[in-house]
């Protein structure tokens, strides 16, 4: 079994930089019966050592992962849990359907998994006094938000009593975000980022391959290896990532542990890359905020 690295929030449970997400190949849409092939892939990646396991209402399988984790009988302090809701009008209510579909009393990390349902400032702010709340009320040991841009964190930022943990963010080459990235080093607020293995499923830039084809080379990986590297080499808290595969997600973990990518390397990827915009999420969203179309 692989160890995996980690960090500690605050004065909290060690998060392992690793997670294995529930999302993308997994995700379901509707029904309720349980998808036993997702299932057993967690178990799989709980057999290989992971234990950071990122999922969300939007993907379906909550119940999934409460089932795995049960049926591997792992103890639940030995695992990170985050889980994401959309449902800003009653966050309180989101979180213990949550807790329910994952047998669980409680989660380690509660995101609010985009800031677009929210048509105002003020309606961001009124979510994240009840995120507050599921800590007070020992629901989250952490809260946090994902897929927020600088305006929506300024305004939570604004009224909040407790700060946002970490913003989980798209994060690969094709979407670098050095500006926001800046403002969250700035204001201490952590960041995670998915999506990370895109350049390997968009072929966008040949430039941009043969860079990640000769530093998988030099480091004896392969390029999802130095893609998720090159996120957490910038600070990323976490990387969530999945497969089906178990040799891949094995690789995945041992990539984290087995080597880093110096600053100059990071910096190559970044600079062969900035000239290819890719966005995989929430796409139609961000292109209006950029544009100045949306109200905030």
């Amino acid at each position: 079994m692989a160890s995996v690295p980690s960090l500690t929030l605050k004065s909290g449970p060690a998060m392992p930089k690793t997670a294995y997400g529930t999302g993308t190949v997994w995700f379901k849409n509707g029904g309720t019966d349980v998808h036993r092939q997702t299932v057993d892939a967690i178990k799989v990646a709980i057999e290989l050592g992971y234990r950071h396991f990122d999922c969300a209402e939007m993907y379906g399988t909550e119940r999934e992962l409460g089932i795995a984790l049960a049926e591997s009988e792992i103890p639940r302090a030995d695992v990170f849990l985050t889980t994401k809701t959309t449902n800003i009008e009653d966050v309180e209510a989101a979180l213990e359907s949550s807790l329910s579909k994952l047998d669980t009393s409680y989660v380690d990390l509660f995101l609010i998994h985009s800031p677009f349902p929210a048509t105002s400032p003020k309606q961001l702010q009124t979510a994240w006094t009840m995120m507050e709340r599921c800590v007070e009320r020992g629901l989250a040991r952490y809260i946090g938000v994902s897929n927020h841009a600088i305006p929506h964190l300024q305004s939570i930022l604004s009224t909040a009593a407790i700060k946002p943990a970490i913003n989980q963010i798209e994060m690969h080459p094709y979407l670098q975000q050095p500006e926001l990235l800046a403002y969250m080093r700035a204001a201490n607020i952590p960041f995670a980022g998915y999506a990370s293995l895109t350049p390997l499923r968009q072929r966008l830039s040949k430039n941009v391959e043969e860079v990640l084809a000769h530093l998988a080379a030099a480091h004896r990986v392969n390029e999802s290896a130095v893609l998720v590297r090159w996120v957490l080499d910038q600070g990323a808290s976490a990387v969530v990532t999945t497969s089906g595969n178990r040799d891949r997600l094995e690789g995945y973990l041992k990539s984290v542990s087995a080597f880093t990518l110096n600053s100059e390397e990071v910096a190559e990827i970044s600079h062969v890359s900035r000239d290819t915009h890719f966005r995989g999420f929430f796409a139609d969203e961000f292109r209006s905020l950029e544009a100045g179309k949306s109200s905030w």
